[in-house]
């Protein structure tokens, strides 16, 4: 699977990690639910730390197809609504 964090390059995430980052993104649609900003952001940077640590950065011209695009690390308790919006429904690592 291949991921962009916004404002960094894109990653390639190995399938066999893609169910950790499914576990990441539904203990951050948990902390959206709970409307524990503190919660949720902590969650927020861990499924982004975890894109960075399981995924080999590629390069930024790399023309392979992105499967996901994710907020970027900016992404702070101001932007909860907006994150919790998106996380609603299906969280952020598709099935």
């Amino acid at each position: 699977m291949i991921m962009r964090i916004l404002g960094e390059g894109p990653y390639e995430v190995p399938d066999a990690h893609v169910g950790r980052l499914s576990e990441l993104d539904a203990a951050l649609r948990s902390a959206a639910a709970s409307g524990d900003d503190e919660e949720c952001v902590a969650g927020f940077h861990a499924l982004l730390d975890a894109v960075r640590d399981l995924g080999t950065p590629l390069p930024d011209d790399a023309r392979a197809p992105l499967d996901l695009i994710l907020p970027d690390e900016g992404t702070s308790r101001r932007h909860m609504h907006q994150m919790q919006e998106l996380l609603a429904d299906e969280g952020l690592i598709p099935e």
